[in-house]
């Protein structure tokens, strides 16, 4: 049959059919997505607590929100965290996927094992590492036990240290996530641009810093984006490896939002965090999806 002879009904399921399909999926997203963001938003404007509580009261909650000393905590440990996870997570997955990319025996062992981490989930994750970092029960006791009694690591129950163990388990969790991404990348690079450079006479980390990497900043871009969206709504680690503490030494913004909105009764000020933390992702992820797009067309 040709195509100019096809049945009336036929192009009307060509045409309709798709949307048929993906409606549910958009009515879904559409409303337990984008209508609970519109509906906290509106939360965060009212003096709800325990419960949902639709009386206006303008921006007193995030008055009251930036007035809060423990939201201030929260940021400056999210800044902290991610600096030192995003640096971090960074600086070991390269070196692992240039140690990698030597094509050196065991590859595909060795990178089992540096990805292992990625299958385990924060909560995972914080648990083993609360264990090993506990000072009564993992790496100082051990220390202690092997004779090295003046030995201490305490930073799981020190305040002023209690955020760096969050930054060693995370970069612990994601630094093989960033080699597979590098590592995909460098092996996309051509062979000959790096036989040339070594007849040349340049080494092969010179290659690396000058050539490879800089070819390589589509992924450097992609990795930090997707870094610092995790960075900033970092929780189950949180809460598995120190739950806020010693105190709120370790919260993170939705450590706070989570504390506020569901422990202590203040709904509108857990709403009004929460829309601050939509407001950084979005900072994060726009410029991103803004610079993809703007790609697409000049390709």
């Amino acid at each position: 049959m040709s195509v100019t002879s096809r049945p009336a009904h036929y192009g009307f399921a060509e045409h309709w059919l798709p949307r048929l399909v993906l409606a549910p999926s958009f009515l879904l997203v559409l409303v337990f997505l984008y209508g609970f963001i519109a509906w906290n938003g509106a939360l965060s404007f009212t003096a709800s607590r325990l419960l949902p509580n639709y009386e206006w009261v303008g921006l007193a909650q995030y008055e009251a929100l930036f007035a809060s000393e423990r939201w201030w905590v929260a940021v400056h440990n999210l800044f902290i965290f991610g600096v030192l996870f995003i640096g971090g997570a960074m600086v070991v997955g390269i070196v692992l996927a240039i140690l990698l990319d030597q094509k050196i025996r065991l590859e595909g062992a060795l990178r089992t094992i540096y990805l292992y981490p990625l299958a385990l989930s924060f909560i995972v994750t914080g648990t083993a590492w609360g264990w090993m970092l506990n000072p009564g029960l993992g790496l100082e006791k051990l220390m202690h036990d092997w004779g090295y009694a003046g030995f201490s690591f305490d930073w799981l129950v020190n305040p002023d240290r209690s955020i760096y163990t969050i930054v060693i388990a995370g970069i612990w969790q994601s630094s093989g996530f960033v080699m597979a991404l590098f590592l995909a990348g460098l092996r996309g690079i051509d062979d000959s641009i790096i036989k040339a450079a070594q007849i040349d006479g340049a080494s092969l980390p010179r290659i690396y810093w000058r050539i490879i990497l800089p070819a390589m900043r589509p992924v450097f871009f992609s990795t930090l984006m997707i870094l610092a969206h995790i960075a900033i709504k970092s929780f189950d680690l949180v809460m598995a490896l120190t739950g806020g503490g010693p105190g709120f030494s370790s919260d993170l913004p939705a450590t706070f939002m989570y504390q506020m909105a569901f422990t202590r009764g203040q709904m509108g000020l857990g709403a009004a965090s929460a829309m601050m933390m939509l407001v950084t992702v979005s900072a994060v992820v726009v410029p991103y999806l803004y610079s993809e797009l703007r790609r697409s067309r000049h390709v």
